[in-house]
């Protein structure tokens, strides 16, 4: 008896687990295979149940999607699902959403993407009464090239959530690409301690003494004494790349817990 093929070691450059592993192609993709955007009716409720549901299951349905195009290639024949789960994926949006991004402009966001996998998801805070739930995402995808082979690229988002009815839908998306070449070759900005010692020290004049960094995951805590007798912790996540992006701040209250604000470092610039 021959042993079992691990397929996985094939699609993966990094060692974090995939996220997007849920096995509900069998069920969805049977049905609905093929159809266009419109003619799909209502998916199942418990792919929403969560907005965690609703995140995974959008992502494990697009996991092994491809919109190739004729210039670029990965060296070989028909790839994944082809463009078969776009259709049911766009399903996941809100119906704002949908009618702020038309199907064909959605499909074209994914153009030489041929598969993703979702390795990073957090829920964030959010600030100023903002009424949907928010959470960042790291993907790492392969894509073509004009070379005729399969290329690594990552990118991260931060995706909104509202509750449509009884699921939860996605309200919008921002997605950046990483760059691999900026933060080595390119300053202070790309590192937490950095930015905490020059935005809200030498800018700010805020940081009497920082505390010892903690770093738990990708969740990077940067903690400070204030020069004002106040601790404040600048929260940032660590990308694949590792450039550290900020996420939020927060001050210490008097009973010890940790309450977010809001501080613009820039504003301290223009003075």
């Amino acid at each position: 008896m021959s042993e079992k093929i691990d397929l996985e070691r094939y699609f993966r450059p990094s060692k974090l687990p995939v996220l997007n592993d849920r096995n509900i192609k069998t069920e969805i993709f049977e049905n609905y295979y093929g159809d266009e955007s419109s003619e799909i009716p209502t998916l199942p409720e418990y792919l929403f149940q969560t907005p965690e549901d609703t995140i995974i299951n959008y992502y494990s349905v697009l996991r092994e999607a491809a919109n190739s195009q004729e210039e670029k290639w990965a060296g070989c024949g028909t790839i994944g699902n082809a463009k078969a789960p776009y259709p049911i994926a766009y399903h996941f949006l809100s119906v704002k959403y949908q009618e702020k991004l038309l199907f064909h402009e959605y499909l074209k966001a994914f153009e030489n993407i041929l598969h993703i996998n979702l390795i990073k998801f957090q829920e964030v805070p959010v600030y100023g009464g903002f009424d949907a739930m928010r959470y960042f995402v790291e993907i790492e995808t392969i894509e073509g090239t004009e070379k005729g082979m399969a290329s690594f690229a990552y990118y991260y988002a931060f995706i909104d959530i509202i509750k449509e009815g009884n699921q939860y839908k996605i309200s919008n998306i921002n997605i950046y690409p990483e760059n691999y070449l900026c933060a080595p070759y390119h300053g202070w900005d790309y590192i937490a301690e950095a930015v905490v010692d020059i935005k809200y020290g030498e800018w700010c004049s805020l940081v009497k003494t920082r505390i010892p960094t903690q770093q738990v995951g990708f969740i990077k805590n940067i903690y400070f004494r204030g020069t004002d007798g106040k601790y404040y912790m600048i929260q940032f996540y660590q990308l694949t790349n590792g450039v550290d992006i900020e996420i939020a701040q927060y001050q210490r209250s008097r009973n010890g817990k940790w309450e977010l604000i809001e501080l613009d470092p820039e504003k301290c610039i223009n003075k």
